[in-house]
């Protein structure tokens, strides 16, 4: 177990095992594992709560209903094995601004997290005009 309770991986490492957790998925299921269908359809159970007959007229939602299927588990898989894995690492603090940032932009937490949200919804696109 020691191995797991490091701060750091290898990224070389981190990434052959991710790759060779990717081919195994597609051998075992058939199917790629990814994120960005996860929150359109968490986007769409949200909406349909708010205005389920606007999601019911949408073509798009009705491509990519509102379901917690296996993405949605991915996904959450994510979160808390990154909570597991900070927690054996001894490593679990939240950073609204980490210094290589602060460095560069300075501390402001607003610039830093507008930022990591523009990002964020400039790769989403990405991925969703992708069909991912």
């Amino acid at each position: 177990m020691g191995v797991l309770q490091e701060k750091t991986w290898n990224p070389y490492v981190a990434g052959a095992l991710a790759g060779l957790l990717l081919v195994l998925s597609v051998f075992l299921t058939g199917k790629y594992f990814g994120a960005s269908t996860s929150f359109v359809r968490a986007a769409a159970a949200v909406e349909q709560t708010v205005a389920a007959e606007r999601v019911a007229n949408l073509e798009y939602f009705l491509k990519n209903t509102a379901k917690l299927d296996w993405q949605g588990m991915f996904v959450l898989a994510v979160l808390f094995g990154s909570l597991i894995s900070a927690s054996l690492s001894g490593d679990r603090r939240a950073v609204a601004v980490p210094p290589m940032w602060e460095r560069q932009f300075g501390p402001s937490r607003a610039l830093r997290w507008g930022a990591a949200f523009f990002g964020g919804a400039i790769a989403m696109f990405g991925a969703r005009l992708a069909d991912g």
